[in-house]
């Protein structure tokens, strides 16, 4: 299978990225079938964002199970 750099318009900030030929076949060899939509700036962006989320609630559960162990 060949593979050609596209161009892709990031759904997010709109902006054109290329999605190379490399980086398709990376994809492929891990078996992704989909490709990106967002450029890298707004999937870091979007991965900080999971990041913030999921760290709040552990950092609230391990607030909460020390607030019990000191009582």
């Amino acid at each position: 299978m060949s593979f050609q750099d596209k161009s892709i318009q990031c759904s997010d900030c709109g902006t054109t990225f290329t999605f190379t030929a490399g980086e398709q076949k990376y994809f492929a060899s891990k078996g992704l079938t989909n490709e990106p939509r967002r450029c890298l700036r707004c999937r870091k962006s979007r991965k900080q964002q999971h990041r913030g989320s999921a760290g709040s609630w552990t950092s609230y559960a391990g607030r909460a199970m020390l607030s019990r162990e000191y009582q």
